[in-house]
């Protein structure tokens, strides 16, 4: 009796969902290889691409990984970490996503069958992280510098590093031409390189070889008052005033309320909020300034009046736009017209208005303080010129590495199968478990090249046999060539990328498996608000 009354203990809600052991981490594995198979197909020059659709019926046409996982919605947990971790690839250095993916999901496969034969993930996790140390090593050993006291060397360093970061995407055919704009874009920047200084604007229509590299400011031409079109659209260094001022008449009833008795004070205060303005236009017109820019509205009287006295106003100007003129051409932005000095104002060669496309757009060249520019990028569809976008951000990305980081690898497979190499051979000096598991983590190494081959239709087994070959004779830069269906001296070849990628690629697909690796259980908590049935008081604990 005493025994029936006991209260149940429970741990945990009903409802709530729990698994674990060994078969919760190949369920972990088996989810993540999900996502792989997902961009598997987009590696490298000759990798497809993928159409998704989402719930607003927006369609996204690319092969960027990070930009694939960030739009399909998953919803499994742990497979979530690929996702992270393709996105700090792309943040931290702009290329090698779904280089990254593939390869986190190929240390899990390998590692699958030892887990499902009982060994410890905690032995795997420890020999992994050994063979990414060694391997990380290595690639330091391996690396070429490049001069940086020779200025033409290092440009063409550069190019060959946009080059190949372009190879895999939608606009591989123009990647010389692009290359020359990315390099010349970098270039323009300080020595910190902000990534926010170089603007990209994109234009529906007309060739992608129409896009152009402004060396300078250019955004979209703003709403504007008929006096507008009376106003000149071109100036030859013009002084530029940038403001954050309302220039506009406001109804009074949106501000205060006055009682009045007669018509003759009703007249007053409107005379009063008309010299109010007035006062303000004429310090401006005062100042010298030909070029008037502000973040918020400039009014119909305000247009007029400047364009009475030949001055370009602009208002509504964006608050990145803004600031990107105030960078390349000086002074700062006012937020009052009292006491304007000439170093407030800013300085430019020309000022013009110019058609692109279906669209005006306000152009400063010839900035003396030029530290940005920007593209603005042609094309026919707007998703590709969106991908072309995506696109250039990866190369952009991936020259700022190389300015910083001015080391470099041979891609195309090259340094994997090296550091495969190695790591088998370094694998045979290890006694016990440790020497299969780092076995595992080589062979998981050349996913690259087999992907490579994969995707544009080549033999991998040959591919991979010829590669290993040259690599135990000592071509330590052999790797894929896609051109002639066989192997290459890649750094012969200029296929370049910046160590840095793949040392963030290895680092960041090893955390992750070993993240997937260490987890044994999962519990899914319901809903807060969910009761449990027949619940009652004071029978849970």
């Amino acid at each position: 009796m005493m025994n029936t009354m006991q209260p149940r203990i429970i741990l945990l809600k009903e409802g709530t969902d729990t698994s674990q052991g060994v078969p919760q981490i190949v369920s972990n594995i088996n989810a993540c290889q999900m996502v792989v198979e997902a961009i598997r197909t987009t590696l490298g020059p000759r990798g497809m691409d993928k159409l998704i659709v989402d719930s607003r019926e927006k369609v996204t046409i690319s092969n960027d990984g990070a930009t694939i996982l960030g739009l399909l919605d998953i919803v499994h947990p742990a497979a979530k970490t690929l996702v992270d971790i393709a996105r700090s690839q792309d943040a931290e250095v702009g290329d090698g996503t779904t280089t990254v993916t593939l390869l986190a999901g190929e240390f899990m496969k390998q590692a699958k069958p030892y887990i499902e034969d009982g060994m410890n993930s905690q032995i795997i996790i420890r020999s992994f992280r050994k063979a990414t140390s060694f391997a990380l090593k290595k690639i330091r050993e391996v690396q070429v510098t490049v001069k940086r006291d020779d200025p033409m060397e290092q440009r063409e360093l550069l190019k060959k590093c946009a080059s190949t970061s372009m190879c895999s995407k939608l606009i591989a055919y123009n990647k010389d031409f692009f290359s020359d704009m990315v390099v010349d874009a970098v270039m323009c920047l300080d020595t910190l390189l902000p990534l926010n200084m170089i603007g990209i604007k994109k234009v529906t229509g007309g060739s992608v070889t129409d896009s152009q590299l402004i060396g300078g400011v250019a955004f979209k031409k703003t709403f504007s008052y008929a006096g507008f079109e009376m106003q000149p659209k071109t100036y030859k260094q013009p002084k530029v005033l940038s403001l954050n001022i309302e220039l506009e008449l406001k109804a009074e009833r949106d501000n205060a309320e006055c009682r009045i008795d007669n018509v003759e004070e009703y007249q007053r205060i409107v005379d009063a909020e008309w010299n109010i303005l007035y006062a303000k236009l004429d310090l401006m017109v005062a100042s010298g300034a030909k070029i008037i820019l502000s973040k918020l509205p400039i009014g119909d009287v305000a247009t007029q009046y400047f364009a009475d006295r030949d001055i370009f106003c602009a208002g509504r100007v964006t608050q990145e736009d803004l600031n990107r003129t105030v960078k390349a051409c000086g002074g700062t932005i006012l937020t009052t017209v009292n006491d304007i000095r000439d170093q407030d104002m800013g300085l430019c060669q020309l000022f013009e208005e110019v058609q692109i496309g279906n669209e005006r757009y306000n152009l400063f060249t010839g900035c003396p303080k030029a530290k940005t520019c920007t593209l603005i990028l042609r094309g026919g569809a707007e998703q590709f010129i969106d991908e072309t976008e995506r696109s250039l951000h990866d190369a952009i990305m991936i020259v700022r590495r190389a300015l910083k980081n001015d080391s470099i690898v041979a891609g195309g497979g090259a340094i994997e199968m090296e550091l495969s190499k190695e790591l088998r051979n370094y694998a045979k000096t290890i006694h016990g478990k440790e020497q299969l598991l780092i076995t595992a983590y080589a062979k998981a190494l050349e996913i690259i090249p087999r992907q490579l081959c994969d995707n544009a239709g080549f033999d991998a087994i040959t591919i991979l046999n010829k590669l290993r070959q040259k690599h135990a004779q000592g071509g330590k830069w052999m790797g894929v060539d896609i051109t002639s269906e066989d192997i290459a001296d890649n750094f012969e070849a200029c296929v370049w990328e910046p160590s840095i990628v793949k040392i963030n690629a290895l680092t960041a697909a090893c955390e992750a498996c070993c993240t997937i690796l260490s987890i044994d259980e999962t519990v899914k908590n319901p809903n807060s608000n969910y009761k449990a049935p027949n619940a009652l008081p004071g029978n849970q604990f």
